[in-house]
């Protein structure tokens, strides 16, 4: 195991330490994540609900399509390939929010989420819903990987990623931090209060690859970052 990727594990497990427990509820009480299953939700909106052993927290995976925006102490988590997901964050109101779309644009009569173009303005205007201001935004976009190899014709991942930067620049929400491009997929935990994001890079189907990476002490490479935001492996 590579120091780098050794210090990152460490980093996770003392911010694991520092969060609060999710509570055991005395018997006849319902649960926190059985509260959260029971609401209702809104078209696209995340709804998958369970508790997190790792982070022990009460948590949310998004599916491909969907969205979730909190302002309220939960892990937001979903694993990417080619996919992106956008984290918006408002320090100021303490608000973020996560979408994980597939392609940057299609038919999007169904409401759904699975296009860039609409997943973008959902989560945008779901968070502003809630109290955030776009002039207070920031964002950290994670995917865009060309996670098949030869899977090239496409470029699926590529697209993907143009389009969310393009996106965002647009609407002047600066990125803070991003992981995204080169062959790996990607699980992501987002913690929407504080605006903190921890991506692990699973394994691939790119053997050959490896075998180079680990000569160039690249296994564990730690995400880009510039200054204002932190991505960091776990």
């Amino acid at each position: 195991m590579s120091a780098s990727w050794t210090s990152s594990i460490a980093a996770s497990s003392r911010l694991a330490a520092a969060m609060p427990p999710t509570k055991t509820l005395p018997s006849g009480r319902v649960s926190r994540v059985d509260q959260l299953k029971a609401q209702t939700r809104k078209p696209g909106e995340a709804s998958f609900f369970y508790a997190d052993h790792h982070f022990q927290y009460d948590a949310v995976k998004v599916l491909p399509g969907e969205y979730f925006v909190s302002n309220e102490e939960i892990v937001i988590m979903t694993v990417l390939g080619s996919c992106i997901a956008a984290c918006i964050w408002d320090g100021r109101a303490r608000i973020g929010g996560m979408n994980h779309f597939m392609l940057p644009d299609g038919d999007t009569g169904d409401g759904s989420g699975r296009y860039g173009s609409f997943a973008m303005e959902l989560l945008i205007n779901e968070m502003l819903k809630l109290g955030a201001r776009r002039e207070t935004m920031q964002a950290k976009i994670f995917g865009g990987g060309q996670v098949m190899a030869g899977f090239t014709t496409m470029n699926v991942g590529e697209r993907n990623t143009q389009f969310v930067q393009d996106y965002l620049a647009t609407e002047r929400i600066p990125i803070v931090s991003q992981d995204v491009l080169d062959i790996h997929p990607r699980k992501v935990c987002y913690f929407p209060v504080t605006g903190k994001a921890l991506v692990k890079r699973l394994a691939h189907s790119h053997p050959e690859t490896l075998a180079v990476e680990e000569r160039r002490g690249n296994a564990a490479t730690v995400a880009k970052s510039n200054a204002g935001g932190s991505v960091d492996l776990f």
